[in-house]
């Protein structure tokens, strides 16, 4: 292990929840586990996933008020769904307090939690692995997800984003634009690749 990622995991160890810092140690594995499979940089993955959650440290009230603070302006949408901020400013977090840098590791933290359309490899690599991490167990079809994700990551990813949306229109809860606009995105692109796919046979 290298001085910046211990020194890392040291400052998450001291500010989050244990549950919450053993989540973040899962993510990080699973993403480079993901990095691996698809020929991925293995140190940004591991990056991303140790950091993604590190705002998580402050509740939603305080994390809404740091970001205005910081200037990061938040929508409508967000402020109905406030569990999903913590990635704007965690991004922030990552590049201001741990000396990230890197655009692809920053972004890939920012959309963690709801997606976006036409996302890097890191960011569906993140996105997914926040998902399927084995300490995860609520999720009715994950066993399922957890296999199609080291077997094609775009309709893992597309899977995850359509299931989250069912979830939450049963259960009443607020969907936040970028995740509607990410699913048409991704669920575009798989109609066409089937589309493609007819044509081929």
């Amino acid at each position: 292990m290298n001085s910046e990622i211990f020194s890392i995991r040291e400052t998450l160890k001291a500010s989050l929840k244990p549950g919450r810092y053993e989540h973040s140690l899962s993510v990080s594995f699973t993403c480079m586990a993901l990095a691996m499979k698809y020929g991925y940089d293995i140190d940004k993955a591991e990056l991303a996933g140790l950091l993604h959650d590190c705002a998580k440290c402050y509740d939603n009230e305080t994390i809404i008020e740091a970001c205005r603070k910081k200037g990061l302006e938040l929508t409508e949408g967000e402020l109905q769904a406030p569990s999903i901020i913590h990635s704007r400013l965690g991004a922030q977090m990552a590049e201001e307090k741990f000396g990230i840098t890197d655009p692809e590791i920053l972004s890939a933290i920012a959309c963690h939690t709801t997606g976006k359309p036409d996302m890097s490899m890191l960011d569906k690599i993140l996105y997914i692995a926040d998902y399927i991490e084995p300490r995860r167990y609520k999720v009715k079809n994950l066993p399922a997800i957890r296999r199609l994700a080291f077997e094609d990551l775009d309709q893992a990813l597309f899977q995850i984003m359509e299931g989250t949306l069912r979830y939450l229109d049963e259960s009443g809860t607020y969907a936040d634009i970028m995740t509607q606009n990410a699913y048409h995105y991704y669920k575009k692109q798989m109609c066409t690749q089937t589309e493609e796919q007819k044509e081929g046979e």
